[in-house]
């Protein structure tokens, strides 16, 4: 036998205690079990000696059998999972012993087997609980990470593009400088909007969030500004703009490149001046704000064609944040699944659910365009269809593109779920599957695709980022 110092020392080599009194019984299984299952073997004839090798070794499976002298394979359990949660316990039971055997599965053993063995079921049992402990114990890592980071609520990861970023909006948190926050769509350029308020002196006051692609232009003005009853017709009373509404407070300007330029013109002024003019008004207001903007658009182009103002980027652009892609942060992945499955596990009462290890390979590998809302959405979609309590890569691999929309009408896995939940991820699946078919045929070009298919580009281009398609994804190479 291998000395403790040898065993479980991070070469990959995994670890099987097996525990019965019969030293035949211990020697055919060792012999099959280091054969086929690529792992070291250790070995007690007790109940008690077992517990003993536990203070020594951290074994990923424990295969005992039920009925021992001093100790059986029940009280075994028990103590097994008081000293390790993680361990798969696999009891072995020979005939007349059934019942005993059922009573360790609800005890929460791993899985039994019957005497006299097939040998090739054992090697199937013994895998699957090596890599169920190898899941529960990177699992229990991600958790006390996840536990570790002190970081602005929301965030989660520790590659050094993002602590970079972070480290930035804290030390410009507690400031009354604008800020320009750029980044992919899907990045979390709200969220950090949200950290530098919360992390400021503002934070008392809530946030105000202006959705500027959302609203038509002479909208954008009144709802920004405000406005003086009989301004214009349908104007019957005074109404207080978001600016008035962010005194004292943060206001983000969220997509600002798509404002047009007549009000990139009043915005100039509030940079500048701190003071709005309501429309119908002639007198000009003073407001304390803190103005925060976001896009996911190149400005500086836009100013080449005449689309933004200069004046008004450099304003807006005294500190700049660059929201780095997922593609960026890959070693954020682990973490972000870790954090996404445990949320939605939660949310939908999923708590027994684990992803296989080629699935989480596979989330880690394969490409993010939308970001970290794309991955958040994939993982929301893994727990809500769901069948079992085990994702292998099998359940989650997506049809080509061709076959995308005709596997949307495949509702069947949605009729035992909760009817909001289902309808919006009936909604989700269609819209994302109808958004790639219309940018694939427009080649990624936003404005011909709204005219394509009815909606106003700002409509569109609101939906594409809540489902964190990206045109550039589409446009010929």
């Amino acid at each position: 036998m291998k000395s403790p110092e040898t065993l479980n020392n991070g070469d990959g080599r995994k670890l099987v205690m097996i525990v019965d009194d019969e030293p035949d019984m211990l020697s055919m299984l060792r012999l099959v079990i280091e054969k086929k299952c690529s792992c070291d073997v250790i070995s007690a004839r007790s109940g008690l000696a077992a517990l003993e090798q536990l203070q020594k070794y951290r074994p990923e499976v424990v295969l005992s059998d039920i009925k021992m002298p001093d100790l059986d394979g029940l009280e075994l359990l028990k103590r097994i999972q008081h000293h390790d949660a993680t361990i798969s316990v696999v009891i072995m039971t020979g005939y007349g012993t059934i019942d005993m055997a059922v009573q360790a599965l609800k005890d929460g053993a791993y899985d039994f087997l019957q005497k006299p063995f097939d040998k090739d079921h054992i090697v199937r049992v013994i895998r699957n609980g090596l890599e169920r402990t190898a899941l529960m114990r990177v699992n229990d890592q991600l958790r006390e990470r996840l536990n570790d980071l002190a970081q602005p609520e929301g965030f989660i990861g520790q590659s050094p593009a993002l602590k970079r970023v972070l480290d930035l909006l804290s030390r410009v948190a507690d400031t009354d400088a604008t800020v320009l926050i750029r980044g992919e769509s899907g990045t979390g350029k709200e969220l950090a909007a949200r950290a530098l308020h919360n992390l400021s002196n503002r934070k008392k006051r809530q946030m105000i969030t202006v959705n500027c692609p959302a609203l038509p232009e002479n909208v954008l003005e009144s709802e920004l500004f405000g406005y003086s009853k009989g301004a214009f017709t349908g104007a019957m009373q005074d109404k207080k703009g978001l600016f008035l509404e962010a005194n004292s407070s943060t206001i983000l300007l969220d997509e600002i490149a798509d404002i047009p330029v007549s009000i990139q013109t009043k915005l100039l002024r509030v940079l500048q001046e701190k003071e709005i003019q309501p429309l119908g008004q002639n007198k000009t207001m003073k407001v304390d704000v803190r103005v925060v903007a976001s896009t996911n658009q190149d400005l500086e182009a836009k100013i080449r064609i005449g689309e933004f103002r200069e004046d008004l980027f450099y304003r807006l652009n005294v500190v700049s944040a660059f929201m780095p892609s997922l593609e960026e942060i890959r070693e954020d992945i682990p973490l972000l699944v870790h954090h996404f499955l445990a949320q939605f596990k939660r949310q939908y009462d999923r708590e027994n659910l684990v992803l296989s290890p080629d699935v989480l390979q596979h989330l880690c590998q394969r490409k993010w365009p939308g970001n970290v809302r794309e991955l958040q959405n994939n993982i929301k979609r893994i727990v809500l269809l769901a069948v079992g309590d085990r994702v292998n890569l099998a359940d989650i691999s997506a049809p080509d593109n061709k076959n995308k929309l005709a596997a949307t009408n495949n509702f069947d896995s949605l009729f035992t779920a909760d009817y909001n939940d289902a309808k919006a991820e009936i909604v989700s699946r269609f819209s994302i599957d109808y958004l790639h078919n219309l940018l694939t045929r427009h080649e990624g070009n936003v404005t011909n695709a709204a005219a394509g298919c009815g909606l106003e580009r700002q409509a569109l281009q609101r939906i594409m980022r809540r489902y964190g398609v990206v045109s550039t994804d589409f446009k010929a190479k």
